[in-house]
């Protein structure tokens, strides 16, 4: 996707080949920022810190973090060593542990002058293989949009996005906005409501960002105006992403996904989850067993922002001495999700709707 014209990704090699930049999340939407990761902890701190976030991105992240790893000491116990270290980094996205489990897989047999390169192939290719998914999840997507845009000829599809699940969570076009891209690319009028997404506000910092690089017509509301705006007919589809999905088809994703999809289904507004296989975690089969990350109560407390006299800032907003919860995520039963877009198609948010895109599961048990 593009910023200011230019196409990027939110992580690459440097040009240099010496380290991996990313585009600082942290620093949207006020600040454009490219940091440099030079070693394993430089990934690890990314992931952690949420200079990435995104269950894909932090899958492509970790192993740009392998082949950091294996730079500093590509031993059988420096493999081990970036392995543990990187999967403590957050518990919820399962894309850590895929791509840390494929690329053990693929260094350990290797002599350890060999981990380098091929740590650095493994890497790539996760991040060209995402970007495929994501795109392929677009088109089957975009379906959907299209069968909608058919039934009001002339007037505006509206979709309501939770999260961030757009490029920048991703390598290439995103989850969630994979097919609201390819709609607005192919003329069909769309609108986004975009809910702000707190304590971190990856809507209304990341997903408006994004969106309005690219041209799309776009709405931030807070987070609890969905179910007003769906009671009034103003919204025509929900589309999230998700950081693990059960085998039986039930979603993780940002707190609050699970109180869109009780609005949707009250007021029957279809709410799809996009998703690339990798995010399935085809060893759950309940949800609600997804280990959900608690992260600190000054997210909560605290929020940043452009102050008045144009610097960047954070302002606390609650009473000195008040604890803050912070659970980052929730999880949405499949009952009410009517449908899961993977790059295969569509599928019943359901173990048999999932297998029939994925037989190949069946067959593995």
């Amino acid at each position: 996707m593009k910023v200011n014209g230019t196409h990027y990704r939110p992580i690459w090699q440097a040009a240099d080949g010496s380290a991996v930049e990313i585009i600082d999340q942290t620093r949207l939407p006020h600040e454009f920022v490219v940091a440099r990761l030079a070693s394993m902890a430089d990934a690890a701190h990314a992931i952690k810190a949420m200079l990435v976030r995104g269950a894909p991105l932090i899958g492509a992240t970790a192993a740009w973090g392998l082949w950091l790893a294996m730079r500093e000491d590509s031993s059988d116990s420096g493999l081990a060593s970036a392995y543990d270290a990187l999967m403590r980094t957050r518990p919820t996205a399962v894309n850590l542990r895929w791509a840390l489990d494929a690329g053990r897989a693929k260094l350990a047999p290797l002599a350890a002058g060999d981990r380098v390169a091929a740590a650095a192939a493994f890497a790539a290719h996760v991040c060209d293989e995402d970007a495929g998914l994501n795109h392929a999840i677009g088109r089957h997507g975009l379906e959907i949009i299209r069968a909608i845009a058919a039934r009001k000829p002339g007037q505006t599809v509206n979709v309501l996005t939770h999260c961030n699940a757009g490029w920048l969570a991703t390598v290439d076009w995103g989850t969630a906005t994979s097919p609201i891209y390819q709609a607005h690319d192919e003329g069909i009028p769309i609108h986004v409501w975009v809910d702000e997404t707190r304590p971190r506000n990856q809507g209304a910092f990341l997903t408006a960002w994004e969106l309005g690089n690219h041209g799309v017509d776009h709405t931030v509301i807070v987070d609890n105006a969905g179910g007003h705006l769906m009671q009034r007919g103003r919204v025509d589809l929900c589309i999230t992403g998700t950081d693990r999905t059960s085998a039986n088809g039930d979603v993780a994703n940002k707190i609050g996904t699970y109180l869109k999809a009780l609005a949707a289904h009250d007021n029957g507004v279809p709410f799809y989850v996009a998703l690339p296989s990798p995010t399935i975690d085809w060893t759950l089969h309940d949800g609600f067993a997804i280990p959900i990350e608690e992260r600190a109560g000054d997210e909560v407390t605290r929020i940043p922002g452009r102050l008045d006299d144009g610097s960047i800032g954070a302002v606390t907003i609650t009473p000195a001495g008040s604890k803050a919860a912070n659970p980052a995520f929730d999880v949405t039963p499949a009952r009410l999700v009517t449908g899961l877009i993977t790059e295969r198609g569509v599928a019943p948010a359901t173990a048999e709707g999932l297998l029939g895109l994925f037989p190949e599961r069946r067959a593995a048990g």
